[in-house]
């Protein structure tokens, strides 16, 4: 829902339509930040949600700790993170009140913040949980000595970690993100799954004939083979994908039709290095 509120249209029946869309493939997670749409993205789905049975069908993922100059924080003189545990609670709160609900199904600390308290945010999250405001909490774009850090000291645990990853973004799958998560069977989050549309720019265009070769083979979009390439990995990567067109909402279920084995996952990885492996 990153973009949710860059729409033409953000009325509620057009908001409820991308929902229904992804309900009826069994696309259930709406993920969801305070900042996204200049701290607007949640307002505009809780409008959609009043007045519908959707909340009792969905889980709702939200984020917090960006305070950017924007929305409620036009008077910020600097982009910055806030892992206070007042900032942390006043931020749920807002979630809440915006998005018309009695809980979060899963609360994220959006980005590592280089003045965190440990003690006192894994102390913040940890009540969130006990007061029903949350039920789950987790982070996202953390470091594994960030996830450490801030598990130590915390009894509940987190449960993912939304990291960016890709086949242009595949850095995570070598150098230990991917493999800390996978070691503790946490499932990763993977934000950004077709490279923010960068897989399908002049740049990209080997790759792109690659995964265009086995999308027209298996009779699905180029796009659905992208993210399958994802979905082989064992560590049951869960791609977060965004786009506000209807159409392709509907493609999204493709994913899972897709066969990519281990030679055809190391093609389009090679295509990706830009070399073979070593």
């Amino acid at each position: 829902m990153w973009r949710l509120s860059d729409d033409n249209d953000v009325s509620p029946a057009h908001v409820r339509a991308k929902i229904e869309a992804c309900l009826e493939q069994g696309i259930t997670t709406m993920d969801q930040a305070d900042i996204y749409g200049g701290y607007e993205a949640e307002a505009v789905l809780g409008h959609a949600l009043r007045g519908s049975d959707l909340r009792d069908r969905i889980e709702i993922v939200t984020k917090c700790d960006i305070v950017a100059p924007a929305g409620r924080y036009s008077d910020a003189r600097v982009k910055h993170y806030d892992t206070s545990a007042a900032h942390i609670r006043a931020s749920v709160d807002q979630s809440l009140d915006l998005m018309g609900i009695e809980h979060i199904d899963l609360l994220l600390i959006h980005r590592p913040d280089p003045l965190m308290d440990h003690h006192e945010t894994g102390a913040a999250l940890d009540e969130i949980v006990k007061s029903g405001k949350a039920l789950h909490v987790g982070v996202s774009n953390f470091k594994p000595h960030d996830w450490t850090l801030l598990q130590s000291a915390m009894k509940t645990p987190l449960v993912t970690n939304q990291i960016e990853l890709s086949l242009l973004a595949h850095e995570g799958l070598t150098n230990g993100d991917v493999a800390f998560l996978q070691e503790r069977g946490i499932a990763p989050m993977a934000w950004s799954p077709l490279g923010g549309g960068s897989l399908f720019a002049e740049s990209s265009a080997n790759l792109r004939g690659k995964l265009d070769e086995i999308a027209k083979a298996q009779g699905v979009d180029a796009a659905a083979v992208a993210v399958a390439w994802l979905l082989a990995h064992p560590a049951r990567i869960m791609p977060v994908m965004g786009t506000n067109n209807l159409d392709r909402i509907g493609a999204l279920a493709q994913a899972e039709s897709v066969e990519i084995d281990r030679q055809t996952w190391f093609e389009l990885y090679t295509l990706a290095l830009g070399h073979e492996v070593p």
